[in-house]
């Protein structure tokens, strides 16, 4: 069965895949809604909670559903690993909460054939799309807890998860390749680096690289050469929103 939003399915079906029979059916039509619909759907559903957000699009159920697995998978690599150290813990959880990883639990699920988006971005491909998918599984994810609490919300990501956390820690990336899936992940443009200053003696340069990132403030970083330069700028900017690499 499917709904008026280009093919879409029944979100009904996606409800009885995740084994919960939900309390505010539109906390899941919330998260499977994509941003292109904002300008198609403008009538806000009556009986809304507050706090819920206008009801449109899934990015507020994202937010949150993006915390809630984060907290999910901390606590489970607690109990898998009681013997390891902070570092490879941590390893561990950026490889889980990743994107990819969601965007698998995504595929499990069937989620792409639930989104409702806007023509144009359903003809584009916004069904498959990589960073559609891990977005709109965390907010699904995010619906699950506002309704159902986490103890059942726990149990769907342990579930989901569970084949992937037994997997080897992947080998940690370079602060310019973290950078650019950072990026990529939340749909802005590849970073941009700009040489800002060359000095020093020929056999001591110092090179001061800026790096420019879509919605964000530039941060500069200096080095013996312009990739050492590069590395330090992209590992400023990324311990600004949180994210730590080893270089």
């Amino acid at each position: 069965m499917v709904d008026e939003h280009n093919g879409a399915l029944d979100v009904a079906a996606l409800a009885r895949s995740l084994g919960h029979e939900f309390n505010d059916f539109s906390l899941l039509q919330d998260a499977v809604t994509h941003p292109s619909l904002m300008g198609l759907e403008r009538t806000l559903r009556a009986g809304r909670r507050p706090g819920k957000g206008p009801g449109i699009a899934y990015e507020r159920l994202e937010f949150l559903g993006d915390r809630v697995v984060g907290l999910i998978v901390a606590e489970w690599l607690l109990e898998r690993y009681p013997d390891e150290r902070e570092g490879a813990l941590a390893k561990r959880h950026a490889a889980l909460v990743r994107r990819e990883s969601l965007g698998r639990v995504a595929d499990r699920i069937g989620l792409g054939g639930y989104l409702r988006m806007s023509p144009a971005e359903v003809h584009s491909g916004g069904r498959n799309n990589r960073t559609i998918l891990g977005d709109a599984c965390e907010a699904v994810i995010g619906a699950l807890y506002l309704d159902a609490g986490l103890d059942v919300v726990t149990r769907f990501v342990r579930e989901s998860l569970a084949e992937q956390i037994e997997k080897p820690t992947p080998p940690p990336l370079d602060s310019k390749t973290a950078l650019q899936e950072w990026a990529q992940g939340r749909g802005k443009p590849l970073p941009h680096y700009e040489l800002i200053e060359q000095s020093g003696l020929a056999h001591e340069p110092v090179f001061v690289v800026a790096v420019h990132v879509e919605g964000m403030e530039t941060v500069t970083g200096s080095g013996s050469s312009k990739r050492v330069a590069e590395k330090k700028a992209a590992s400023a900017l990324l311990s600004q929103v949180g994210v730590q690499v080893d270089d």
